[in-house]
């Protein structure tokens, strides 16, 4: 595969994009969304992807060094291979892999391209766009796929001091924050790794979590790591607490045996991410139950709106340790055969149609 640039959208101040209407237009190009767009496309269907950051955005945000959960052949999309030297690949493999796959298949991404709003039904959707210059734009399509993941949505603590510049709910390298008093807050994988990161590095970490002991979840090779660090005292747990105050040089933290006040000189929040359900309640997608599972049929995917598909982690609303890229990734397959399904019914094309303007 020989790899290109991928273009973002055409500049322009205002109206169309272009003059054509889509078949299909999927909002996130990530993994999953690629997936979904490859396989719409391979089924004869003229596809566009729209994103509101790069390539795969929330993969390029994780840690640099970042090595996936699971081996390359699991993050395999559009049937080419993922080679790769290490038993699990990193995020720079992933990121330069899923490039390719792109380029391999000629895929249309429109990076850049913040959805506001979404006017039309069914068959006739007009997507409104804002470019990172706050230039509206649009683009029709007869159908749209949301597939926006929940990385970009970080839960927050919603307690006081939280909006410090020391405060992070995302984690990156641990080399800034050696020597300093770092608190990590969470008990899942990413506050497991980033203590240990940490620690590992030269920060003075202490890990404080609401649950009695690291979350069941936490990687069957990570728990060991973690809690043996926490029991020999090299990595500070403060279980069943919860941080309830944060100042420029303290926290303060609700332990079971009372209040304490940390030095402390950075804060990671890690406690979770969420879809976005602002928008997906503008689309008028309802969700369902405690977790906010957004209603979709299991095998096409097509939401309570018609023409309006879901993929990935979203289909699982809150519950968001359920779908990843090793299943998400076959969300398009089941799309893509409802389309081709309803083809002629809802006048689906595979040659681009034109608006009429005059």
């Amino acid at each position: 595969m020989s790899e290109t640039i991928l273009d973002s959208a055409p500049s322009l101040n205002s109206g169309l994009l272009d003059h054509i209407i889509y078949d299909l237009l999927v909002i996130g190009a990530g993994p999953t969304g690629l997936a979904c767009a490859i396989d719409a496309q391979n089924a004869g269907f003229r596809v566009v992807l729209v994103d509101k950051g790069c390539l795969c955005n929330s993969l390029y945000h994780y840690p640099s060094h970042m090595t996936f959960f699971t081996t390359s052949e699991l993050l395999e999309i559009g049937n080419i291979p993922f080679p790769s030297p290490n038993a699990k690949p990193n995020r720079n493999e992933a990121l330069e892999y899923y490039r390719k796959v792109a380029s391999h298949y000629g895929l249309d991404v429109r990076q850049y391209q913040n959805v506001e709003y979404v006017t039309g039904s069914d068959g006739d959707f007009t997507i409104h766009l804002r470019d990172r210059f706050s230039r509206p734009s649009q683009i029709r399509a007869r159908k749209l796929v949301v597939a926006t993941g929940y990385y970009d949505l970080p839960n927050y603590l919603n307690i006081p001091g939280e909006e410090l510049s020391k405060v992070m709910h995302y984690y990156d390298d641990p080399h800034p924050y050696s020597g300093l008093d770092v608190v990590v807050i969470g008990g899942k994988n990413s506050a497991a790794i980033a203590a240990l990161e940490l620690w590992r590095h030269g920060a003075r970490v202490t890990l404080v979590h609401r649950g009695p002991g690291m979350h069941r979840h936490v990687k069957y090779w990570i728990k060991p790591d973690i809690e043996n660090r926490i029991k020999n005292g090299e990595v500070t747990a403060l279980f069943d607490s919860k941080v309830t105050e944060i100042t420029p040089d303290t926290v303060l933290i609700e332990t079971p045996d009372g209040s304490r006040i940390l030095k402390n000189d950075f804060v990671f929040a890690l406690i979770g991410y969420h879809p976005d359900f602002p928008f997906l309640d503008s689309l008028g997608i309802r969700s369902e139950g405690p977790d906010r599972l957004p209603i979709s049929n299991p095998e096409s995917l097509e939401s309570n709106v018609p023409g309006i598909y879901l993929a990935g982690v979203i289909v699982a609303g809150m519950r968001t340790n359920e779908i990843f890229i090793e299943n998400g990734r076959f969300h398009g397959a089941q799309i893509a055969k409802d389309l081709a399904n309803r083809r002629s019914s809802d006048k689906l094309s595979t040659t681009p149609s034109k608006l009429t303007t005059g």
